[in-house]
């Protein structure tokens, strides 16, 4: 295991999984999040996403957690090893609200810098 991508819903884990098997193996973890949201939520475009990526996925090592369905066939085509995280869906939204009062006001280690926990309707 080397190319590892990991996917599931959110709440599911998948950020501490990561993080865990990164120590474990010695990979870098990678967490779509953290590249993908620019500081207070702006969101990076469809095409930034893509290029970082195709650079990712052209290391020799790399866990990657995330879903993005829009480029997620860029880690799927790519990974040695691709990990669902099927959680029951009250775990996860469970894990969600825990999430955000753990880090109310401040920024998660797996999120971008500047984009405060929050916990709302469309999640």
């Amino acid at each position: 295991m080397k190319k590892i991508t990991l996917i599931g819903s959110g709440g599911s884990g998948k950020s501490t999984l990561a993080r865990q098997l990164g120590r474990e193996l010695n990979i870098e973890v990678y967490h779509l999040d953290a590249l993908f949201w620019k500081p207070n939520w702006v969101g990076v475009l469809k095409d930034e996403q893509r290029k970082i990526q195709e650079e990712l996925v052209e290391r020799e090592s790399w866990i990657i957690d995330g879903n993005y369905g829009g480029t997620m066939e860029i880690r799927l085509h790519a990974a040695d090893t691709i990990i669902f995280l099927h959680i029951s869906r009250y775990i996860c939204l469970f894990r969600a609200i825990k999430r955000s009062i753990k880090y109310r006001n401040r920024t998660r280690p797996d999120m971008g810098e500047g984009c405060n926990e929050k916990l709302d309707i469309e999640f």
